[in-house]
């Protein structure tokens, strides 16, 4: 199947220009797989995204962590995909639950920013996940099979995809979805993308898993057979982002 391995760091808000500095610094000096095994992207702030980008080794690539659902214009706040292109950034995160809850973000408002990011050339990481309350309520399939739904009525070609499960309940919360929990809803979500979607989509789409990943539980998580990788938060903005990076080799004894 081939699947290459994805470690993507969500920085999310937070750095200073020192900050970003050590950070990229770390992440240039360290001994990790090769490009054929994994591929690493990072997500700083809009701000530092030329800086990241001017000094980030060629390995790694950058991704915004959002961009406007159309063409720029008069949308004071906001950053078009456009512009993304223009500064050459490869990827962009759409969807991540902070987004949905703070900012009100629908389903089919993030199906759209995914659709409208694909067609401006830019590769998607696209977030989907439940509450503690739905997934208390047993309702866990039907809420992430609605945001993916939304998502594949808007989008033909999945090949610039990777789909990012992050329970809710487990950002930032040091709370972490079992390694058979991740494999169930990943297993999951697959079969709903031969089912919805085709056959030759389910088996090449990445499917990672975010929410609390670290250093002391990312080799089990990579060695569940649907979990293709990690949308680290938090950890990602510590040295112990190279050993989940490294976590990546559990895959090739498979």
């Amino acid at each position: 199947m081939g699947r290459k391995f994805f470690v993507g760091g969500n920085w999310k808000c937070n750095g200073t220009t020192e900050e970003v500095k050590k950070i990229v610094t770390t992440l240039n000096e360290a001994e990790v797989p090769s490009e054929d095994v994994v591929e690493v992207v990072v997500s700083p702030p809009f701000v530092f995204l030329p800086f990241v980008k001017s000094l980030l080794r060629s390995d790694f690539h950058v991704a915004a962590q959002n961009c406007w659902v159309r063409k720029g214009g008069a949308f004071t706040g906001e950053v078009s995909a456009e512009m993304l292109v223009n500064l050459g950034i490869p990827w962009v995160i759409l969807g991540h639950s902070e987004r949905r809850a703070l900012l009100n973000e629908s389903n089919e408002f993030v199906g759209d920013k995914v659709a409208y990011a694909l067609s401006q050339g830019i590769k998607v990481i696209a977030c989907v996940g439940e509450t503690l309350e739905q997934r208390e309520s047993g309702s866990t399939m039907a809420v992430v099979a609605a945001q993916t739904k939304a998502i594949a009525d808007k989008v033909s070609n999945w090949a610039h995809v990777v789909l990012a499960y992050e329970p809710v309940w487990a950002i930032g919360t040091g709370k972490v979805a079992s390694p058979a929990q991740a494999q169930e809803v990943h297993f999951q979500l697959r079969k709903w993308l031969h089912d919805n979607v085709g056959a030759e989509v389910a088996a090449s789409t990445r499917i990672i898993y975010g929410g609390s990943v670290n250093r002391a539980n990312c080799k089990e998580l990579a060695a569940q057979p649907d979990v293709d990788g990690f949308l680290v938060g938090g950890a990602s903005l510590k040295p112990e982002f190279i050993d989940i990076i490294k976590s990546a080799t559990v895959k090739k004894n498979d």
